[in-house]
């Protein structure tokens, strides 16, 4: 069976919540396109539907009009085959558990299941996030950063061809957050994943993505999608460039217009 050239299409998407006094639409009309392999970074106010839209990809909020595929599925089948992994601002770690055991927790979900053939295990896992040597540690153990990784690991068990990532550096402080902006490329890169990224952060969803789509509020909204002409094999030392400050300061001006 031939591979869907999109990773995720959304057409047309709109989102309407209805509570007893009105109608809120979170998002109207949204539509874009992530390639296999690709990785988006969605970039937006407070309130402009960036979460919204990730949780409809993941077959958490059904969308009201409009058309979601992910890898040519409709989101519950994506779900259904664990197509996707998701990783939230909070790693949602058991205290209880090692970093090991909270790797392997989706193992024990709804009944012992075995890895597909080629994934990688959970000590694997772990080493691809930097924490090998970690692996006996309890999450109060762990600083931040390390807890977040702990996450990433676990939301790649299975081998999923996409990841979800709504704000998982937001609570991180700045040093903390670049390191990790780092190792999140280098994994993309190496595992090949499509990766769906929510940020606030201009410079973060700059350096990240190959796309960043800028979501304007009330309603949510499409207001640009640029490509990120950097190259591939970047570092943290390109936002010191005229081209990537030019970008940033084109960005931030979309932004300003998205209110």
């Amino acid at each position: 069976m031939p591979v869907p050239a999109s990773a995720v299409a959304c057409q047309n998407v709109s989102v309407r919540f209805v509570t007893d006094r009105r109608t809120v639409t979170a998002l109207s009309s949204v539509s874009f396109d992530v390639a296999s392999g690709g990785f988006l970074s969605l970039l937006g106010p407070s309130g402009c539907g960036k979460s919204t839209l990730l949780r409809v990809v993941a077959d958490l909020i059904a969308a009201s009009s409009g058309h979601v595929s992910v890898f040519g599925m409709r989101p519950e089948e994506a779900r259904q085959a664990r197509s996707f992994g998701f990783v939230f601002q909070d790693a949602a770690l058991l205290p209880w558990r090692t970093a090991l055991e909270n790797v392997e927790l989706p193992l024990e979900v709804g009944g012992k299941r075995a890895l597909p053939p080629n994934a990688p295990t959970p000590r694997e896992l772990l080493k691809l996030v930097g924490l090998e040597g970690w692996e006996n540690s309890l999450p109060h153990e762990l600083s931040g950063g390390m807890r977040q990784r702990v996450s990433i690991a676990r939301a790649l068990l299975g081998g999923p061809k996409l990841l979800l990532m709504d704000e998982p550096f937001g609570a991180l402080d700045e040093i903390t957050r670049d390191r990790l902006n780092e190792e999140l490329r280098r994994i993309w890169q190496e595992t090949g994943t499509t990766i769906l990224f929510v940020t606030h952060s201009v410079y973060e969803a700059l350096y990240l993505g190959e796309q960043v789509l800028v979501l304007a509020a009330n309603p949510g909204r499409v207001a640009s999608l640029t490509t990120v002409d950097l190259p591939r094999g970047r570092d943290l030392a390109i936002r010191e460039t005229p081209q990537f400050v030019a970008m940033a300061a084109g960005l931030r001006d979309t932004l300003g217009r998205s209110h």
